[in-house]
């Protein structure tokens, strides 16, 4: 073949490739999070929510631009970095141009970095990033990138507001810090050191710690240690099978202080957990869900537990991940990943809990209101893995007020 005939057939390849996804009867949204392993209950009930929120909130509605369709497609990363860069070619391949990741931030940074690449190389062929749980504060920061937005607050805006409940609690003089040994887990410890610092210079850290995530079997000795160290508190990041084995150890110790905590509701923790953690567990979120904020949000909770009984609404923001996408891609007329990009970048978009949002433009970071629950068996209308215990709102911080600062230098796309 001739240059100038591979030029051409090269050139018929992209305007094809182009078009296919504007065109396309369905948009694929490729699901890449661990299916099995220690942390399965965790993205299988991120799955659940993804498929039901796409059917819901687009395809029971006639789709977005004249019937187009959401198709949520599972890969199994095995919660590993290189197991996800080896799912990303993949899903790349069946023509998936939307990844969702939230379970690790070593998955996200991994994930986010080949995306840059890969949409640099392949301009014809991009992929959009739309992160719903990874946190590490670094991904809006110093490694903010066009093609990855964020629709979970970062670890540090969480802990911004839990040292907000933190500091009126004149009884906490020593605080331990626990949480899994990777990015993310470090971005939680310093963060706490920040803040307490800041708001409630006189409490001491007593303890520091970070284990191997997905690795304990047994947190008793971590739980024992904890007691040693005379605590009035906790706080931690652990999520899944982590902060199940840590919630379960420091019950059996008989450990009778606030935990304040990032994910230690559903898959499995609430019930293990159960009447140990009443009054005890504190969690930092996005969308109150006791009492329920608007009809609204309780018709599509209670629709998705007909659908999934024996799952849970654990994480809003995947409903906010479809709803901005499809309005992202009604407003741009166009289902092509450079065009929904232009329209996420500064978006307002008024979630089922009736609270305004917005994608700051600076650093695909989602600005949106959090709020902090309790545990408990009183007040609850939504209860958590079928227990009869939930995530009841104590106090809520205002949008504008979670909005910290960012040092993302953004590059964007000609």
């Amino acid at each position: 073949m001739t240059i100038k005939s591979t030029f051409v057939a090269g050139a018929v390849f992209a305007t094809m490739s182009a078009f296919s996804v504007q065109a396309a009867d369905v948009v694929k949204i490729g699901f890449i999070d661990p299916l099995s392993g220690p942390f399965a209950s965790t993205g299988t009930n991120g799955l659940a929510q993804y498929q039901f929120a796409a059917e819901e909130l687009v395809n029971k509605k006639g789709g977005i631009l004249d019937g187009v369709k959401f198709e949520i497609v599972p890969y199994d990363n095995k919660i590993s970095p290189k197991e996800s860069l080896v799912q990303l070619k993949r899903a790349i391949g069946e023509d998936v141009h939307y990844i969702v990741q939230g379970n690790s931030s070593g998955v996200a940074n991994a994930l986010t970095d080949a995306i840059k690449k890969h949409n640099r190389r392949n301009p014809d062929s991009r992929v959009l990033f739309l992160n719903y749980s990874a946190v590490d504060p670094a991904l809006t920061n110093e490694k903010c990138n066009y093609w990855h937005f964020r629709f979970d607050a970062n670890a540090d805006i969480k802990m911004n507001a839990l040292t907000e409940v933190i500091k009126v609690r004149d009884d906490i003089k020593k605080v331990y810090l626990i949480g899994q040994d990777y990015s993310f887990g470090k971005a939680v410890a310093k963060a706490a050191v920040t803040f307490l610092k800041q708001k409630r210079p006189d409490i001491t850290i007593v303890g520091n710690e970070l284990h191997p995530i997905g690795k304990v079997k047994d947190f008793t000795p971590y739980a024992t240690k904890i007691r040693a160290s005379g605590a009035d508190a906790v706080i931690t990041g652990n999520w899944g099978a982590d902060m199940v084995g840590l919630g379960k150890a420091i019950g059996d110790t008989g450990l009778d202080i606030p935990i304040y905590t990032y994910y230690a509701a559903n898959d499995g923790i609430t019930k293990t957990i159960g009447e140990g953690g009443k009054d005890k567990i504190r969690l930092v979120h996005e969308g109150p869900v006791n009492p329920p904020s608007t009809p609204e949000y309780s018709a599509y909770h209670t629709a998705f537990k007909a659908k999934f009984p024996e799952k849970d609404v654990s994480q809003f923001r995947i409903a906010n991940v479809i709803g901005m996408l499809a309005a992202a891609m009604e407003k741009a007329g166009s289902t092509k990943p450079i065009d929904v990009a232009a329209q996420l970048e500064g978006m307002e978009f008024t979630t089922l809990h009736g609270e305004n949002v917005v994608m700051r433009a600076e650093d695909h970071q989602l600005i949106q209101p959090i709020h902090v629950s309790v545990h408990t068996n009183e007040g609850i209308t939504f209860d958590s893995d079928n227990s009869g215990y939930g995530m009841k709102t104590e106090m809520s911080v205002a949008a504008a007020d979670t909005a910290l600062p960012t040092t993302c230098k953004m590059k964007r796309p000609k």
